[in-house]
């Protein structure tokens, strides 16, 4: 039997190091398969815990037209018949009237580029902050700090509310600019809305929502600033921030914890591999990312250490 071979010279030319940088590591689509049902919530209880890592994205669909550079693309993670977990939503955000909510029957179809149906919103959303949940797309309306709910089955907004003293069309955006000012998020407590305020200057304030009414439960003032992140999901009742939403490699870099009113600084790898992040919302019942990065609709595997 052969000793073991002789370790090779480290070689400090930066050619080497590129190299080795754009080496990827393929997972094997069984192993993928397997963690994500070993971490599905209710497996074996709640799955709550921490963010650990996030994988490299995989790319759903492209949208093909101008229109599509940015946009928000998602699934209700608990859905109302005639709805599935699997009916896709897309909306194409670039453009002032806003209005086509694209309906899929699954992903599948999303790629295709063959939506079941087109729903035209009574007025036009802002941005890329829209989510579904129960049954409703909750989203800005255009040039206001109101959040509604339009209900997918009835085809009418069913509740409107405004939130009190937020910014909007482009006071607290996320740094990639867009309109981001309120951006809406789901996890396995429910609905929140990710704003700023004047008073509280620019900072990262979060409120947890009443899926029907639209009323205010809770509200945290965090320390983290909202133009200095590219976008923030959030996960188990923390809130995560992304901190580039063009560097290739960048990183998901602070965690406010509204259990304990906290913030802690964080490093995990995250790859924006298209290159211009305009969206990135958390799925609690698929436990991944979604995500729209320039005409790309993507998804992240993301793994929670046990709490």
């Amino acid at each position: 039997v052969p000793g073991p071979a002789a370790a090779p010279r480290w070689d400090p030319q930066p050619l080497a190091y590129q190299e080795l940088q754009s080496e990827r590591t393929e997972v094997p689509a069984s192993r993928l398969l397997e963690e994500t049902v070993l971490s599905r919530p209710g497996s074996e209880d709640s799955g709550c815990g921490e963010l650990v890592w996030v994988g490299e994205p995989i790319v759903f669909g492209r949208a093909e037209s101008i229109t599509g550079k940015y946009g928000v693309w998602m699934k209700d993670p608990e859905p109302v018949p005639p709805f599935t977990p699997e009916t896709t939503w897309r909306v194409d955000a670039v453009g002032t009237e806003v209005r086509q909510l694209f309906q899929y029957e699954a992903a599948e179809q999303l790629a295709r580029g063959y939506p079941a149906k087109v729903h035209i919103l009574p007025r036009p959303l802002e941005s890329t902050g829209a989510v579904v949940y129960r049954g409703g797309l909750f989203f800005q309306p255009r040039r206001s700090r109101v959040v509604a709910r339009y209900d997918l089955r009835g085809e009418t907004v069913t509740a409107e509310r405004e939130i009190p003293g937020a910014g909007y069309h482009g006071q607290y955006p996320y740094s990639w600019g867009g309109y981001t000012d309120i951006d809406l998020a789901v996890d396995e407590t429910g609905l929140w809305v990710i704003y700023s305020t004047e008073k509280a200057r620019g900072a990262i304030v979060l409120s947890k929502l009443d899926p029907e009414t639209l009323e205010i439960r809770r509200t945290w003032e965090t320390n983290i600033r909202k133009r200095g992140v590219a976008n923030s999901f959030v996960i188990c009742g923390t809130l995560y921030t992304v901190s580039s939403y063009s560097a290739p490699n960048t990183t998901i870099n602070f965690a406010y914890d509204t259990a304990t009113s906290t913030s802690r600084a964080l490093s995990i790898p995250f790859e924006n591999r298209f290159r211009y992040l305009s969206m990135v919302d958390y799925n609690p019942a698929e436990r991944q990312l979604f995500a729209w990065d320039s005409f790309n609709m993507v998804t992240y595997p993301v793994r929670l250490s046990r709490a």
